[in-house]
């Protein structure tokens, strides 16, 4: 009797769900009826979803699972309930007849499911009714905390913020409440002060925070920005916490995935910020007057119209096209303030690596390349564009360089590659008219037609990459004679173009730029030949860019 392949599917959708063990929970439960059927269960068989939403199907080990199914490497499938399978009653349907069309058996925990009609009937009312259910109790919980935060019930605000304690209803007699914590609510005046009074930055105040040892809720001395801005914005520190400041809504669709971040959100609903006149104020113990408050509003915004007019003044070159190559984050232009330059003014920045930056990074530094003067390094890199567009062609005959230096120097061309795979084929069709008449036995067919489709497949990929490589050449010649025209049209003014079209050029030749300790390396959409003058190598020195 052949032995059954056997395989779990779990999932929680949120964080704290992960955090309360509820997934190890469901694992439990399913090897345990798993041993109980006489199966037995290895890592790979093992699905698990940590934080993913149930509302989409774009989950890994779902994918995984699916993949597996269809590879016909599972037989029976075990699962805690339909719901952990899909949220949505059409995504249950769906995967459980892709899932059963493959011939696995589902197992649910919490039910028995059947073959029979009445059975499905039975599994698809039950789904829809549970949609029904949680669509009429998540109304009636939204409907419900408005109608308490309309009537100044704290119990509907999702936490305390700093300063605070939230005293449940078993504790308050009744009656949910903030109370306010002395130590931590000095530390949110200071900062009200700081900010509304003395006019200083976030940032001179986060800086101010640690110098004094002031620990933030998570118990740490390392104040970030955010979470600073975050106080001087809470409404609930003048005396009204407000409600219904977010909502959820659908995802958009993304053009690609954020840096270092997952293919796809974990979750199909995003959280949107909502308008001020729509929230709802529920009453606190306020830490600062309402003057204050407002004072440190009105300070904000002067912040923000204020940084508004520096990035229109201050334009970067460069800005998005340089990474560091020590650390893999991207460089950004900073500005030289007059007390940097010992009160003199300068005409020049820096491009400075946001790995080097200690506030992003909970006070520590995670990258030690030196910053960069932007005037240098904008030079340094337009001299490489205006190289490229002085002669197009450099471009081409790289290109071909590259291609003949890569290339086997035996390999054949592809009339050669086209001769030898028809040879081949003809071979394999002799070989299986053997095999069929009875002239070749099984156990010399199977080491000769393995053996001839290897050889088949090579001189395949050979004939396809010079395919590639010629359509490469066509679409190559096509850049560079557009290429051509376009420079002879500006060639004679390359030299007095204006920063503006500089910017287009550089964004439409070049790719990104390197840098590393004391180099720089330009990488151009079509790599140009490298320059004598800097050396022989595609790399430039930072030894002038300081």
């Amino acid at each position: 009797m052949t032995a059954l392949n056997g395989a779990i599917y779990a999932r929680v959708s949120s964080e704290q769900q992960t955090s309360d063990n509820t997934i190890a929970s469901q694992i439990e439960a399913l090897e345990t009826r798993l041993a109980q059927d006489g199966l037995t269960l290895t890592p790979d068989e093992r699905f698990t979803d940590e934080g993913y939403s149930g509302a989409t199907l774009v989950r890994p080990a779902l994918e995984r699972l699916r993949d597996a199914v269809a590879a016909g490497s599972i037989d029976r499938l075990y699962v805690h309930s339909p719901d952990r399978l899909a949220r949505r009653y059409a995504y249950q349907v769906l995967l459980i007849e892709e899932i059963r069309r493959a011939g696995v058996e589902i197992v649910f925990l919490n039910r028995p499911i059947g073959l029979s009609p009445e059975d499905d009937l039975l599994l698809q009312v039950q789904g829809m009714v549970a949609e029904y259910e949680r669509a009429k109790i998540l109304e009636r919980s939204r409907r419900g905390k408005r109608h308490a935060a309309h009537k100044g019930t704290v119990s509907v605000l999702s936490g305390a913020p700093y300063g605070y304690r939230y005293i449940g209803k078993r504790d308050g007699g009744g009656v949910a409440r903030y109370e306010i914590l002395e130590d931590e609510a000095q530390i949110v005046r200071r900062v009200f002060h700081w900010i509304g009074r003395e006019r200083v930055s976030i940032g001179e105040a986060c800086r101010r925070l640690q110098q004094e040892g002031c620990l933030t809720r998570s118990g740490k001395t390392a104040w970030d920005r955010s979470t600073v801005w975050g106080i001087l914005r809470n409404p609930a520190y003048s005396g009204t916490a407000a409600f219904g400041k977010t909502r959820i809504g659908p995802r958009p669709a993304r053009l690609r995935p954020v840096r270092g971040g997952r293919e796809q959100p974990r979750r199909a609903h995003g959280v949107y910020a909502v308008a001020p006149s729509e929230w709802i104020g529920v009453p606190v113990p306020p830490l600062v007057d309402e003057a204050l408050f407002e004072a440190v509003r009105e300070q904000l915004e002067q912040n923000r119209r204020r940084n508004r007019q520096h990035a229109r003044g201050q334009r970067y070159l460069l800005q998005g096209l340089l990474v560091c190559q020590h650390c893999g984050y991207a460089y950004y232009g900073k500005a030289i303030s007059l007390s940097s330059a010992k009160g003199k003014r300068r005409d020049y920045a820096y491009y400075r690596c946001c790995g080097s930056d200690a506030y992003r990074f909970g006070g520590e530094h995670l990258c030690s390349n030196p910053q960069v003067r932007t005037d240098r390094l904008d030079e340094a890199v337009w001299r490489e564009v205006e190289r490229v567009l002085q002669d197009p062609s450099l471009i081409a005959a790289e290109h071909e360089r590259r291609v003949v230096q890569a290339r086997d120097p035996g390999a054949a061309d592809l009339a050669g590659i086209e001769t030898q795979l028809a040879k081949l084929r003809r071979g394999m069709g002799r070989l299986i008219d053997g095999y069929a008449e009875g002239l070749i036995d099984k156990a010399d067919f199977e080491p000769r037609v393995t053996g001839l489709r290897q050889r088949i497949k090579g001189w395949e990929e050979q004939a396809e990459a010079l395919r590639d490589e010629a359509a490469q050449r066509v679409a190559l010649s096509l850049l560079v004679s557009r290429l051509e025209d376009f420079a002879a049209q500006v060639r004679d003014q390359l030299s007095a173009v204006d920063w503006s079209v500089q910017r287009d050029l550089i964004r439409l030749l070049v790719k990104r730029v390197e840098i590393d300790r004391g180099d720089i390396t330009v990488v151009f959409r079509v790599a140009p030949p490298p320059d004598p003058s800097y050396g022989g190598s595609d790399s430039g020195s930072l030894h002038h860019c300081r």
